[in-house]
């Protein structure tokens, strides 16, 4: 038995890349890997940034996602539709169990270095925002945080002006059950969608059904599925950001805490949850 180390180029393994794409080439790793500068010398500076910085990573693979579902609904594509819906609602899964490994620092950990970050805040994520806009919770009060970036104003601007993806959806539902989307609802453009009477009552007939509106009934319940997660990621943010400064003022100003806590109370597709205390 040879005591020599293997060498996996034996068996046909690439070991030498000059002049050839390896893996940190095709990834740039050299950009990503460093882009961590903590600005003061706590420890914990380190955790905090990968994780937003991780976290806004995954919210780039969500958006991707939803925009392709957005496209693929109206292309008539429902199966792909359908497994981009479940890939975003594991995408959240992803980014709630983050929150496990930030809840490690300790309110004296954020302490060491709570100053440096001055007025920034994830308050400020111009993504989780987009991720906002694209489902339908629109408040364009929001876009004030980016006016300071006009290629980012302008991006999230210019999706409050084109139907969210819920708008695409309820303007598919009328289609299956009322044969035209001519009686569709507007698509409500720069408010957060609000219940509607009328859209409720087709997804009660859906529900009633299933069988015969399986596909619609799947859509229903994948959307479900993505706003449990998506709640439950702003569930754990208030609890994470509780558990460590309490019931201060976040950095960007605004309530901390409260102010998450109201954001608990939003419904991205109320109709699909209201039914279901009817049936």
């Amino acid at each position: 038995m040879s005591n020599q180390p293997y060498n996996p180029g034996v068996d046909g393994a690439k070991m030498t890349f000059a002049g050839a794409m390896s893996y940190g080439d095709y990834l740039h790793l050299d950009g990503i890997l460093t882009q961590q500068h903590p600005l003061s010398t706590a420890h914990d500076e380190m955790l905090f940034i990968v994780q937003h910085q991780t976290s806004e990573l995954w919210m780039k693979l969500a958006i991707h996602e939803m925009a392709g579902a957005r496209a693929a609904l109206r292309a008539g594509d429902t199966p792909n539709m359908f497994k981009m819906l479940a890939r975003v609602s594991r995408i959240f899964e992803q980014l709630n169990n983050a929150w496990d490994v930030l809840r490690t620092m300790t309110p004296a950990d954020y302490t060491k270095f709570r100053e440096a970050l001055g007025p920034s805040s994830g308050f400020q994520s111009y993504q989780y925002r987009l991720i906002e806009y694209i489902l339908g919770n629109r408040n364009p009060n929001m876009l004030g945080p980016h006016e300071h970036v006009p290629a980012v104003h302008k991006m999230l601007s210019d999706e409050l002006d084109r139907p969210s993806f819920y708008d695409e959806v309820i303007a598919y539902l009328y289609r299956e059950l009322d044969g035209s989307d001519e009686n569709a609802p507007a698509p409500q453009l720069r408010s957060p969608h609000a219940p509607l009477p009328e859209v409720q009552a087709l997804w009660k007939i859906v529900y009633e059904d299933v069988e015969r509106h399986w596909t619609l009934y799947e859509l229903a319940e994948k959307l479900v599925d993505l706003e449990d997660y998506f709640r439950r990621w702003r569930f754990n943010h208030v609890t994470t950001v509780e558990r460590i400064i309490g019931f201060k003022r976040g950095t960007g100003g605004t309530a901390g805490v409260q102010y998450l806590q109201k954001m608990l109370s939003v419904e991205l597709f109320p109709e699909i949850w209201r039914l279901r205390g009817e049936l």
